[in-house]
């Protein structure tokens, strides 16, 4: 991780729904700084603003008032073009994989489109072994399931097959929104090893949208608690999580038995 090459620079970013009485304010006046190649994450239980905030920063959601910074200049969103230049940077994996694919496409549509994202100009042998490359790398055969509908998949393969885009795209970020909530123990393990190969092979930063301390520990240099829409805490992972300063970083460890225990957080 190079400390000095900041990324992604937000400043007071808020974003607020609704107007009058039914104006409900789901990120309020948050700052950070994430550098090439950090892995960050972002923790908070259900409404405190996190998936807001990831999509935010993803481009989906625009601001109500504060800025994002992109490789030290303010990010363009507003044609077609600033958009697409934009997502071949930064990349996404949502907490369901069903929803992330057209369900009337098959797998080798789905995985093509990458190729065409990135604007390459492969004969079909090529991208056959372009796909089967990403497939083998999270431990797919392609070969199998080039011409099945994503619906004929378990969440497991899909959640795989979403990293086998990441791979294929390359993305300088990636925002990983609950990624392992739906697949089992064995295949959360799994998952995160492979985001974290992809981390370690192109210096990808990536961004985890938790509910989950231990996993925010386990892999992040750096976390950002948040409630109610702001950041209340944030740092190295060892300091937030060992030695919590915000009673409700302490509320969240305490939730989590074996941590509380295991760190002497009483």
């Amino acid at each position: 991780m190079n400390r000095d090459n900041v990324l992604i620079d937000a400043k007071h970013l808020t974003k607020v729904f609704g107007y009058g009485l039914q104006k409900t304010t789901a990120v309020q006046d948050v700052n950070f700084q994430f550098h090439e190649g950090e892995i960050i994450s972002i923790v908070g239980e259900s409404g405190s603003g996190k998936t807001t905030l990831a999509k935010m920063i993803m481009g989906l959601l625009g601001e109500t008032s504060g800025e994002i910074e992109y490789k030290g200049k303010p990010r363009k969103l507003r044609s077609h073009k600033d958009r697409k230049q934009y997502w071949k940077d930064i990349q996404a994996i949502f907490q369901d994989p069903f929803s992330s694919f057209n369900i009337f496409h098959k797998v080798d549509k789905l995985l093509t489109d990458c190729i065409k994202l990135q604007g390459l100009t492969l004969s079909k042998e090529q991208q056959f072994e372009k796909m089967k490359e990403a497939c083998s790398f999270v431990n797919l055969k392609f070969e199998e399931l080039y011409n099945k509908y994503p619906f004929e998949l378990s969440g497991g393969q899909m959640q795989r097959l979403m990293i086998a885009r990441i791979f294929m795209l390359h993305p300088k970020v990636l925002i990983a929104d609950e990624p392992t909530s739906m697949v089992d123990a064995c295949s959360r393990s799994t998952i995160l090893d492979m985001l974290l190969k992809l981390r370690d092979e192109n210096n990808m930063t990536i961004i985890f949208i938790t509910h989950d301390v231990g996993l925010a520990y386990y892999v992040s240099d750096t976390i950002y608690i948040m409630e109610k829409g702001q950041f209340v805490e944030g740092g190295p992972a060892e300091d937030v999580i060992l030695r919590p300063r915000h009673r409700y970083t302490r509320q969240l460890i305490s939730d989590v038995p074996k941590i509380h225990e295991e760190w002497n957080l009483a």
